[in-house]
């Protein structure tokens, strides 16, 4: 490295500051008796090439160490070591040996933290201190402002109009059947989007893009002897950097580039980025963990820790260790990565994942106001962007419909899958219960100023069964896990129809379609937010395994060449979201008969048309959806029951004819028509409802 100038510095911004005369570097560190920064020329630099130790008088202002190195610039390579006491007991776990990454870093380069240092014990050399860095990460610096946006602006869809579509980044072109120019990457993303723009969603939800580690998983696949790994990503190591994995160009600093690139395309596209996000614990584990990172910089505020036993780790995310999020100072440093993934990466929302851990206050109690939920939701930089709780934690806290912070917080809506699911199955009394999913929830959410649209639906997540795999399997599948099939939820809600898994018998496989369009229907014709996971349009299938965190292969990838074999349900798919964005009955923004200036209005029939005797058990549910001023009427019904059902249809004012939209029984393309195409039914009073099927018809 040429010779550089080292001044002290100042307090102007935490991480690495590019400025005129150079690089700004700041870290939090309230204990530290001595913080060294450490540079490095080459990104598989062995050892440090330039060692700066910053001064507790000079170079420290309240609890911030800072130093300027003058003719540093974008692309430098750095680490730090910080010194301080080692007191468990007292929740303080400095370690003058380890190398530690600034927690404000916004680009790594390649290489595993995990991977280097078993490496070390492995050789037997297990001191702390790594001797060789070669393989082991460095933070980059990155000039924000070299990236060309060429005008690139949020795009605001509203959220009546959103129809969100979860996928993982990774796995959404890594398989060799995706047929992109670089699989498994940002750039690889991008040549789908023509793809994602036929289907009609309007937002992506990414699985994690933070930097993360996905070799910190041991197991073993006991079936191919295989190491597992971290797939999905719920283990953040950079909360400012996107993954270097996953992009083609892996020079340092550009998966930052690549990672806009991808952005600016989609939103050319009409698509917006949501992307999933951990804030509720780290990499770092439990007590037995890793240090390189916070638990290095001050342990004893970044994480929860019992007050009187602070060696240990509050553990309310089932990964070892929970976030302090409504401390100021981890506060500040979570607002501060949202703010820099809304102004610097252009994404458009958040879904939090673990979300009520980000309520509870530094006693680990629930509180009725946070702090962070509460500037998330009021915040003049986020307030234009989509806020998505899952509304619990691992360790019991459960708030789905009372999620504090704001009216503005959507929320995971769980009770939705799990009584749609049931209702589906065909499982006794439970249309009530489907009814109220289908209606927007209002036992949920009708209260606080809250709406319809706080309610984000799905069927499927990447947390579960693929909607093939519900309708294929009756138990779950994980023995490739290495977990002895332990691991993975146990209440799936799915049924088999007579054979576990992948069949061949047309009686079974006819019903299994009549299933997968039944449950694609109710989707997009409730009220609140639709949620698509990837794959399920084209029935990807997991062969059972409902945890695939671990399967970064076949099992947990696309497999794009199934985009041909049911180009039918693509097809209906693409439609069904379609004909909710152009009907605006079925993304109301207040609930039906509240007064609330609800635009529609839903009743709710029997198979004779009548009003429906709720406390009766009954497999069959029907309903129709009008506008206000009678410019839009739809009937939805859904016959669970074991035999074909004669049932009569309700009436129609002003002239008005029932046309047939959708019929799940008829196979592609007739299941479902153009809303201008629909067929005139030769019978207004009466339609034959077949066993497992489900209509839509439209009255014109």
């Amino acid at each position: 490295m040429t010779e550089v100038k080292i001044q002290n510095g100042a307090p102007v911004g935490l991480g690495a500051v590019i400025l005129p005369e150079g690089v700004n570097f700041s870290v939090y560190s309230k204990s530290a008796t001595k913080v060294t920064l450490f540079l490095f020329e080459s990104e598989t630099d062995a050892k440090p090439c330039l060692k700066i130790e910053l001064d507790p008088v000079n170079n420290r202002t309240g609890s911030i160490w800072h130093v300027l190195v003058c003719g540093a610039k974008a692309g430098t390579l750095y680490l730090y070591q910080v010194e301080g006491p080692y007191v468990p007991p007292a929740g303080l776990r400095f370690n003058s040996q380890k190398f530690l990454f600034d927690p404000y870093a916004k680009a790594f380069t390649k290489g595993s933290v995990f991977e280097s240092y078993n490496k070390q014990r492995r050789l037997g050399f297990d001191n702390g201190e790594l001797s060789d860095l070669s393989e082991f990460p460095k933070c980059v610096v990155v000039d924000d402002k070299a990236f060309d946006w060429e005008g690139d602006r949020p795009l605001q869809i509203p959220m009546d109009k959103t129809v969100i579509y979860e996928t993982h980044l990774k796995g959404f072109t890594a398989s060799p059947s995706s047929g992109v120019d670089n699989p498994g990457t940002y750039k690889g993303f991008t040549q789908k989007i023509d793809y994602l723009k036929k289907l009609g969603i309007t937002a992506v939800e990414l699985l994690p893009i933070f930097e993360f580690d996905e070799h910190e998983n041991g197991n073993i696949n006991p079936r191919t002897g295989e190491h597992l790994v971290n797939y999905w990503g719920y283990s953040t190591i950079g909360f400012f950097a996107p993954k270097t994995s996953y992009a083609a160009d892996k020079t340092p600093g550009g998966s930052v580039n690549e990672f806009k690139q991808m952005v600016k395309e989609l939103h050319r596209a009409g698509i917006e980025v949501i992307l999933d996000v951990v804030y509720n614990h780290t990499a770092e584990g439990n007590e037995h963990g890793y240090t390189f990172c916070f638990r290095g910089f001050q342990n004893d505020i970044y994480y929860s820790l019992p007050w009187a036993e602070k060696q240990y780790y509050m553990n309310f995310s089932g990964c070892g260790n929970a976030m302090n999020c409504n401390h100021p100072v981890v506060y500040d440093f979570i607002m501060a990565s949202l703010r820099y993934w809304v102004l610097e990466m252009h994404v458009d929302g958040f879904r939090f994942d673990l979300a009520s851990i980000m309520t509870r206050g530094q006693n680990a109690a629930s509180m009725e106001l946070p702090p962070l939920t509460n500037a998330i939701h009021e915040d003049p930089i986020l307030c234009n962007t989509k806020i998505i709780a899952e509304p619990w934690d691992a360790a019991g806290l459960y708030q789905l419909g009372g999620f504090p912070g704001g009216p503005r917080w959507a929320e995971w809506n769980g009770r939705y899958r799990d009584d749609i699911r049931r209702f589906i199955r065909g499982d006794e009394n439970t249309a009530t219960a489907a009814a109220t999913r289908i209606a927007g929830s209002s036992d949920l959410f009708n209260h606080s100023e809250r709406s319809p649209l706080c309610s984000v639906n799905f069927i499927t997540a990447h947390d579960g069964f693929t909607l093939n795999d519900l309708v294929s399997y009756n138990c779950k599948h994980n023995e490739d896990n290495g977990e002895c099939n332990r691991d993975g939820s146990d209440d799936n809600f799915s049924y088999n129809y007579g054979y576990e898994g992948e069949c061949t018998n047309p009686k079974i496989e006819t019903a299994r379609m009549y299933a997968i369009k039944n449950y694609l229907l109710y989707l997009f014709v409730s009220q609140g937010i639709p949620m698509l996971l990837a794959g399920d349009e084209m029935r990807r299938t997991q062969l059972g395994n409902n945890n695939a965190y671990c399967q970064d292969n076949e099992i947990g990838w696309m497999d794009w060449n199934l985009e041909k074999t049911n180009k039918g349900l693509v097809r209906y798919v693409s439609f069904l979201v379609c004909l909710r964005l152009n009907h605006h009955v079925f993304r109301n923004r207040h609930f039906f008969g509240e007064g609330l200036g609800s635009s529609s209005n839903i009743t709710w029939y029997d198979e004779f048309a009548k009003n429906p005797d709720w406390a009766k058990q009954s497999r069959f549910l029907g309903f129709k959806l009008a506008a206000n001023d009678g410019s839009e009427e739809f009937y939805v019904a859904t016959n669970k029951d074991l035999y074909d059902l004669t049932i009569t249809l309700p009436a129609l004012c002003g002239g008005k004819k029932w046309y047939r939209v959708v019929d799940t029984s008829y196979e592609s393309p007739e299941d479902i028509l153009e809303t201008e195409n629909a067929e005139l039914l030769n019978e207004q009073r009466r339609y034959v409802l077949f066993a497992g099927c489900s209509i839509l018809l439209m009255g014109k």
